[in-house]
């Protein structure tokens, strides 16, 4: 029976490189001169620590735009509280989210199933299995789902006929 997999997956390796490109552009750009502004890629996301606030929202757009030309969505990213550290500066860790939470799987098995395609829907830990009995059909809940607008972003893995 045909069948694939709604899943919410980062690749670490293109954070740890898009935080290594973002280290570099804030070395050699102007506004960043004499700076102890740095980022570094953390098992659970992003740490970024900066002067100001002004030059942490800057280290945002920077951080968004090399993550997306990475393939990484920005709906994947949750800013944390900034935290004050010494003088002026701040400090905040950005976490990467992964999976799909509980509350989110079941308002995607509710509104498949409210939608009357005839598949059916397993939530397995943090990711859902859809099967059907033709590839139309999954095909259509597919573009349902990417319809629908959620928050996080998901990918289709596993597609199997």
């Amino acid at each position: 029976m045909p069948s694939f997999d709604i899943v919410s997956e980062v690749d670490r390796a293109e954070i740890a490189n898009a935080v290594q490109n973002v280290t570099r552009e804030i070395g050699t750009r102007y506004d960043f001169k004499g700076s102890k502004s740095t980022v570094e890629a953390l098992d659970e996301g992003i740490k970024v620590f900066a002067d100001d606030d002004l030059k942490l929202k800057q280290m945002h757009e920077l951080i968004r735009g090399h993550l997306h030309k990475r393939g990484i969505e920005p709906g994947q990213l949750d800013y944390q509280k900034v935290d004050p550290a010494a003088g002026a500066s701040v400090r905040q860790v950005i976490a990467v989210k992964e999976g799909i939470d509980r509350d989110m799987a079941r308002q995607i098995v509710k509104a498949i199933k409210g939608s009357k395609m005839k598949v059916q829907v397993a939530i397995q830990g943090d990711e859902l299995r859809v099967t059907g009995k033709k590839r139309d059909d999954l095909q259509a809940a597919i573009q349902f789902v990417k319809d629908m607008g959620l928050e996080q972003p998901v990918q289709f893995k596993n597609f199997r006929d």
